[in-house]
């Protein structure tokens, strides 16, 4: 396995490349790309098949070692949004990807400033989401991984299918295994979904985060993000519960923000299916993605204080007007019947979404640590 750590400062860089297995040996010319490709980075390589065994974290100023996070899918459209929140709060981040264009994606996002740096550092680190010993390898002197579960379909095609699901399903298993396997991690946020909540026969017209979907509804009528996302988030409870892990699961409305279609389609799309039900019902809710990485940031910040981990519903309004509806399909491009049913909102009996646990969480004052 690869491994690559790029430590990323503000200002200046320095470059250190390398090469434990085979001898190789780069021209100056090729040194100076690297140089100018990496706008700042340290480099480790590794033969493949040696893991981590013997290649070191490189150490850290003060207590930097114990604000080591670590956040899987970091180049997704909330990857790079919790990053940055943590960033920004003084955490040093290590970014999991799976391929070199995610690397690029990456290099592309610190050079042009959509990646915020605070004097704070940033390793990536390719491991492979379905291998359970590359992920434990990985998460290596972390204290906390955050897996926002963020895909792109395996066979290219657009839509979120029941084989995505089980991919899901599988990856969240692998993250919360590694979690327990770990000798530092203590802690996992995985971002599940709302629909893992609302899909239901309940007379109960309020629901909140003790609220699960019910599998059989989502298989009848096809939503498979749904369903990939409730599998995903139980299996997670299942064997964070069975190895020790402290786990939290947030569940947040379709997730909106500047471009969010063509930054993040296939979710989009994904979350949408069934969405004239959830208007009709009053479900259909949004959260901006930078109320939903500060809640992802939050709640772990309340899971350090000794907190058992919880579950939390995150959005910020729910879709109640035409013209919300209107603008919503103007950004998708989804037309506003398709939306809506072609029905108004107060045509069926509605539903009382609460995210009260999540609310009062983020009203909370914020102690600081050595408080």
């Amino acid at each position: 396995m690869i491994r690559l750590c790029f430590r990323l400062f503000s200002v200046h860089f320095l470059l250190q490349i390398q090469f434990f297995a085979m001898g190789i040996v780069r021209q100056e010319a090729e040194l100076e790309e690297f140089r100018r490709m990496l706008s700042c980075a340290a480099v480790n390589r590794r033969k493949a098949g040696d893991g981590f065994g013997g290649a070191r974290v490189t150490a850290f100023p003060g207590d930097a070692l114990d604000r080591m996070v670590c956040v899987t899918s970091g180049v997704s459209y909330l990857g790079i949004a919790i990053v940055n929140q943590l960033l920004l709060n003084g955490y040093s981040v290590r970014i999991i990807v799976d391929n070199e264009e995610d690397v690029e994606k990456l290099r592309e996002m610190e050079t042009s400033g959509e990646m915020r740096l605070n004097n704070s550092v940033v390793e990536v680190v390719m491991a492979r989401l379905t291998e359970t010993q590359s992920l434990t390898e990985a998460f290596d002197g972390c204290r906390v991984v955050f897996h926002p579960a963020a895909f792109v379909d395996p066979a290219g095609l657009s839509g979120y299918s029941k084989a995505m699901a089980e991919i899901e399903v599988n990856t969240s298993k692998n993250v919360v295994r590694a979690c327990g396997l770990s000798p530092s991690v203590r802690h996992c946020v995985l971002t599940s979904s709302l629909l893992a909540c609302i899909w239901r026969d309940s007379s109960m017209r309020v629901i909140d985060h003790k609220c699960w979907s019910d599998e059989s509804i989502c298989v009848n009528k096809k939503l498979w993000y749904a369903l990939g996302k409730l599998r995903a988030e139980k299996a997670a409870w299942e064997i964070a519960k069975a190895s020790g892990v402290k786990l939290a699961t947030i569940c947040p409305g379709l997730i909106t923000g500047t471009d969010f279609y063509r930054r993040n389609p296939t979710p989009t799309i994904a979350y949408l299916k069934g969405a004239e039900e959830m208007y009709a019902y009053g479900l259909l809710a949004t959260v901006s993605i930078d109320t939903l990485a500060k809640a992802h940031v939050r709640v772990f910040e309340e899971m350090k204080k000794a907190a058992p981990g919880s579950r939390y519903i995150c959005f910020d309004k729910v879709m109640e007007r035409g013209d919300e509806v209107e603008r919503l399909a103007a950004e998708t491009g989804i037309s506003v019947a398709s939306l809506t049913g072609g029905a108004s909102s107060s045509c069926r009996p509605r539903y009382e979404l609460s995210n009260a646990e999540l609310r009062q969480l983020m009203l909370r004052p914020q102690r600081c640590e050595n408080e």
